[in-house]
Formats: structure tokens, C-alpha cells, sequence
């Protein structure tokens, strides 16, 4: 009974955290509350009893979530930039009541054209969080999912519903970063980071891709 009060509050958590995520607009706080999303599947793992599946989702989490920050981080370098070449920056009395957000969504807008190599890094980390087959997370939530659906069928509704909104909400972030027109100037004139950047991100987003092995039949290096 206890443990599975642990699984049904790690559920619980993971959808609310989840429906959270879904009404931000700084893109990192998207990125924050979908981790307390994510260990709320870890945490209604363990409750389940399911311990590799678990300990398997914290580590490819630690992957593509370390690539979504750190890309988000390049965006906002980018829209720095981009804000920092606009010819009002830095002076005007027409201008310094300006507060501008690198950070917002509502600021941004086509970057996958400025930014083109944060931008497929970024795909690849979402694809990964939502459970995209090939991808890292797939391998990892789909095992917590399963092991949900044969023993405890709430918990599987609510962590289903969780993994849902979890590829909505990022849907939602690539759409307002990436597409559509600029909403900002300085989204127009952001530039991409350079390669002491991305490198290392690479380097993440073939984890992200790649780290779903770790657990794979006949190689359950996990245990």
C-alpha cells in the first residue's frame, strides 16, 4: 500500500507538473517544470517496483534534458545578440523603458532559419522527452508505461496523459521558437552560437538518439 501510494503521488505529479508546463512562456521554465514531470515517472517507477526502469529513465533524462537547457541557453545567447545589433540598443530616451525578455517565447519566432543548428539539436532533445521512437526517452518511458498498463491501471491513465501533454507542450515551445514570423527584432537579427557551443551539444543529441541501448534486450547494462 505504501509503495503504491509513492506510485499514484510520482502520477499525480507528473501530470500536474505537465499541464504546468503547457501555460508557460519562458523557455526555460517550459524545460523546468517538465522535470519535475519527468521525475514524477521515475518516482511512480520506483513505486511500482519497476527500479531499472526507473533508474533507466533518470539516466537518458539526464541526456536530452541537459541538450534542451543548454540549446535554450544558446537561444537566448541568440536572441541576446540579435537584440544587442538593433540600432537602439544601448541608448534613446525613446527607448529605456524598454524591458526586453531574451528568455520569452512571445519574443521569439522563426529562429530555425537564424539558428539552424540549435534548432535540429533542439528537435532532437524534444523528440527524445516526448517519446519519439528511435529516440532515448521512447525506450525508457515506454518501459515505465508498460509496466503501469499490466499492474496499475490509474497510474498508467495518469502517466499516459502525462507523456500527452508532454509532446503537446513541447510541440507548443518548438512552434513559438522556431516557426511562424519573428515577433521581435531582435528575433530577425539573432545570430547562431558558435562551435564551443553547439560541439557539446552535439555530443548530447547523439546520446539522446543513441542512449536508448543502455537497456535494450541483451545489453540491460542497467540491470
Amino acid at each position: 500500500e505504501a509503495q503504491y501510494i509513492v506510485a499514484l503521488v510520482g502520477a499525480i505529479t507528473a501530470l500536474f507538473s505537465a499541464t504546468i508546463a503547457v501555460g508557460q512562456y519562458d523557455i526555460k521554465k517550459v524545460l523546468a517544470y517538465s522535470t519535475i514531470s519527468q521525475l514524477g515517472f521515475m518516482v511512480a517507477a520506483v513505486g511500482m517496483g519497476a527500479y531499472v526502469a526507473g533508474m533507466f529513465h533518470l539516466v537518458v533524462h539526464a541526456f536530452f534534458k541537459a541538450l534542451l537547457f543548454l540549446s535554450a541557453g544558446s537561444v537566448i545567447l541568440g536572441m541576446e545578440r540579435g537584440h544587442h545589433h538593433l540600432p537602439h540598443h544601448g541608448g534613446g530616451d525613446d527607448h529605456k523603458e524598454e524591458v526586453f525578455d531574451p528568455g520569452d517565447m512571445r519574443n521569439m519566432g522563426g529562429l530555425r532559419k537564424q539558428m539552424p543548428t540549435t534548432f535540429w539539436l533542439y528537435v532532437i532533445g524534444s523528440l527524445a522527452l516526448a517519446g519519439i521512437v528511435p529516440f532515448a526517452g521512447f525506450w525508457s518511458k515506454d518501459e515505465i508505461l508498460l509496466d503501469a498498463a499490466k499492474n496499475h491501471t490509474l497510474i498508467y491513465v495518469l502517466l499516459a496523459s502525462a507523456a500527452f501533454l508532454t509532446a503537446f507542450y513541447m510541440g507548443r515551445q518548438i512552434w513559438m521558437v522556431f516557426f511562424g514570423k519573428p515577433r521581435h527584432a531582435a528575433a530577425e537579427h539573432a545570430e547562431e552560437s558558435p562551435k564551443v557551443i553547439t560541439v557539446p551539444l552535439m555530443v548530447l543529441a547523439g546520446l539522446s538518439i543513441l542512449g536508448g541501448g543502455l537497456n535494450l534486450p541483451y545489453v540491460e547494462s542497467l540491470g
